[in-house]
């Protein structure tokens, strides 16, 4: 929601509460309206519930009947990909360009949530928003670099140790799948075991993706939260 304040300004203010996610119908849909002040995103993923944007509605959060999750023990790496990463042929960092990683991930048009595939669901709305969240330590990325310019990569937030993949880009064969399992390689070295990845795609299950139904993956949620588990150098307020 927003505000006017007396100079005649415009403010967000968080939202205060999100409806259970359990109690969401089959499409997911769980709440209409809200906006995405900071804390209003960490409100949303601590509950398992994440923005969507859909052209013509106000802002729209999801918490989906089935969720797509990757286990770290059921990771599935094709031969030619272990070869090319042993050969690596990508720089690879995190959090190095948040920016123009999310930028690039709004750039490649991508299905609706309505599956009309009519367009990016990344605004600028949502990349002002997320390299917001990115400054204060709730977001993340991790590039691939063919030299001074960006193969490939994918950003996603930190919720308190539980780590949810948001989007990916390649502009270069493989880049975001190597960007994607250097991701892994860093979060299993911080005894993460699994990653949110909200909806199956054939890139996903490829590496071995699965469905979990929407009360299996809140307790699985809760549970890795409880853990206390430190992802990334820095987090942001609490």
């Amino acid at each position: 929601m927003s505000r006017s304040s007396g100079s005649g300004t415009v403010e967000t203010v968080p939202v205060k509460r999100f409806p259970d996610p359990k109690q969401a119908g089959p499409e997911g849909l769980v709440a209409l309206g809200g906006d995405l002040h900071p804390r209003s995103l960490l409100l949303a993923y601590r509950q398992g519930i994440f923005p969507w944007p859909i052209e013509g509605l106000p802002l729209t959060w999801f918490c989906p009947a089935e969720r797509a999750i990757l286990d770290f023990a059921d990771l599935k790496i094709p031969r030619s990909l272990v070869k090319l990463q042993r050969r690596a042929p990508y720089r690879l960092t995190i959090d190095a360009a948040f920016g123009a990683v999310i930028e690039d991930c709004a750039a490649a048009r991508r299905p609706d949530p309505d599956g009309s595939g009519s367009g990016t669901w990344i605004t600028a709305e949502m990349r002002r928003a997320y390299c917001d969240f990115h400054r204060l330590g709730h977001a993340h990325s991790v590039e691939a670099w063919d030299g001074k310019q960006l193969a490939g990569g994918l950003y996603g937030v930190d919720v308190d140790g539980a780590f949810v993949g948001e989007s990916m880009f390649y502009h270069q064969p493989n880049a975001s799948k190597l960007a994607l399992l250097h991701l892994i390689e860093h979060l299993s070295r911080r005894r993460l075991d699994w990653i949110d990845v909200q909806v199956m795609s054939p890139h996903l299950a490829a590496f071995g993706a699965k469905l979990i139904d929407r009360d299996c993956f809140l307790k699985r949620l809760a549970e890795t939260r409880s853990r206390g588990l430190k992802l990334f150098y820095w987090g942001g307020f609490s």
